[in-house]
């Protein structure tokens, strides 16, 4: 008797455990969550209408109401938003790797981009070495030493076209030039030069032209807000026609991309005529170790590093530079003290230089000014959460999409004295940079995830930018009266301003 009592025991148990467990995992997924605070949504499209023209400014205007950190459902994306230094400060510093996954967009899904991307790819053996292909091999001091000269020619071709436009009689009656335009197109060349050793702008290249077709509309349809992330089972129907689109131009871009990586292999083969390496070259004597990362780049994962050096670094550098023009514009004593150190950094007798940069400190707190106020990406590329995470006592579930707004944390009233007035002279002998260690300063991020092109984005613009001022007098349009200027600003891959500044340069030699 005693073996049947002691079965049914065990039963009795195990049953009563297993209810238990049951009852305990049914109460803590039914219990409610603490989430952070935020505004009502409507059903089905939640948040969607709260967000306005200026979503990055609209959110800020939220801090006041609901604290430093918002809950929002867009559409079926649950969604937090980070808006102050203290805040990010734990989210980087203390939460990084519970975050360390990206929101990945339909759009950027297109031909399978997403997995190649150093930006977007999962977190993972993948990405660890592909970003430490990008640190260490390709964006590392020495090579960018190497390649400077490089740099200046393409700078010194965009001087030549601005001072041709600046010769030109409507210029000279005071209609101004499209400057973000010669930036934009100054840097995609610069890129293809340092990337594929050609000239994209050479009138002779049909394919030069036709990639940067391809590649403008990538950059078109990426800026515009696409319905289907917010309600994915609207993919298949794609009702803004931004997938079509995408779809067609990643196709002839990854075509022309895969192009000039099978011209290189062919050069390769029979031997080069000189002895120039470039960022291709690096990508095609990539060797892994085999095991968690491949022995050598597929032709895809090549194309994909391509097209992202391009996306990454054209629109990024020309928006700064609009702003940053704009700004001293507005206010023309820092103009006078930027142009003065240039003067007597560099003088009247040659040109800027990379090496000159360290030595302009005024120039340098320009940009970082700039980068407070008009953040290129004032969302950052969106994290998401890996698991579910408590965060500052909330309860953050998996796949949560995080915005961290560096446009409201550039402004945040408890770091920055007169938050919104343009003073450079506020990084004079500050050790504020923007290398992520600063949490209320992140224009390129931070943490495990942080934009690694900054060194090279660094040196190309205090060169354009310190150029353009080295080189000529600006003024604004002379049927504008400065107090008129439009300040608002658009998003779209970058944040630019919602109406393009047309200036007017005059050559110092005028």
């Amino acid at each position: 008797m005693s073996e049947p009592i002691n079965s049914f025991f065990v039963l009795i148990c195990a049953l009563f455990v297993s209810a238990t467990l049951l009852v305990s995992l049914r109460w803590k997924k039914s219990r409610p969550r603490r989430l952070p605070p935020g505004p009502p949504g409507w059903p089905i499209f939640g948040n969607m209408f709260n967000l306005g023209m200026m979503p990055h400014r609209t959110l800020a205007g939220l801090r006041q109401k609901y604290g430093p950190v918002i809950w929002l459902r867009l559409g079926s994306i649950d969604t937090m938003v980070i808006l102050s230094s203290r805040v990010a400060t734990e989210f980087f510093k203390n939460q990084d790797l519970n975050f360390a996954e990206r929101t990945v967009t339909d759009l950027m899904r297109s031909h399978d981009y997403h997995e190649g991307s150093v930006a977007l790819a999962p977190y993972g053996s993948y990405w660890r070495m592909s970003r430490r292909l990008l640190t260490v091999d390709m964006l590392v001091a020495k090579r960018l030493n190497e390649t400077a000269p490089i740099r200046r020619k393409c700078i010194d071709k965009m001087l030549t076209w601005i001072g041709e436009a600046a010769s030109a009689e409507k210029v000279r009656l005071g209609e101004g030039i499209h400057l973000a335009r010669f930036v934009f197109l100054t840097t995609f060349n610069l890129l293809g030069n340092l990337m594929l050793s050609r000239d994209l702008f050479d009138p002779d290249s049909k394919v030069g032209s036709d990639f940067f077709v391809a590649m403008a509309g990538l950059m078109e349809w990426t800026g515009h807000a696409n319905i289907a992330d917010l309600f994915p089972w609207l993919r298949w129907l794609d009702p803004q026609g931004l997938r079509r689109k995408m779809d067609r131009d990643m196709g002839k871009a990854m075509r022309i991309a895969s192009d000039f990586v099978r011209e290189r292999i062919e050069e390769r083969k029979i031997g080069r005529e000189d002895d120039r390496r470039d960022f291709l070259d690096v990508l095609l004597e990539f060797e892994g170790n085999g095991k968690d990362e491949p022995a050598k780049l597929s032709e895809k994962q090549i194309n994909t590093f391509i097209l992202e050096i391009f996306m990454a670094g054209a629109e990024t550098t020309s928006s700064t530079i609009e702003w940053a023009i704009t700004e001293l514009l507005l206010n023309p004593e820092s103009m006078v003290k930027v142009k003065s150190e240039l003067s007597q950094v560099v003088g009247s007798a040659r040109k800027v230089q990379e090496a000159d940069i360290d030595q302009l400190p005024y120039l340098q707190a320009v940009v970082k000014e700039t980068f407070r106020l008009h953040p290129p990406i004032p969302f950052l590329v969106p994290r998401r959460a890996m698991r579910d995470t408590v965060f500052m006592g909330y309860d953050i579930p998996k796949n949560t999409q995080v915005f961290v707004n560096t446009w409201a944390i550039g402004r945040d009233p408890d770091v920055w004295m007169d938050p919104m007035v343009f003073k450079p002279e506020r990084f004079i002998g500050s050790k504020l940079d923007y290398k992520g260690q600063h949490f209320e300063f992140i224009p390129f991020g931070a943490g495990r995830r942080m934009c690694a092109g900054v060194p090279l984005a660094h040196r190309v613009l205090h060169l354009a930018f310190g150029s353009l001022l080295h080189e000529f007098d600006w003024e604004f349009n002379g049927r504008k009266d400065p107090k008129t200027i439009d300040m608002r600003d658009r998003l779209g891959v970058t944040m630019r301003k919602y109406e393009p500044l047309l200036a007017v340069p005059k050559s110092r030699s005028m």
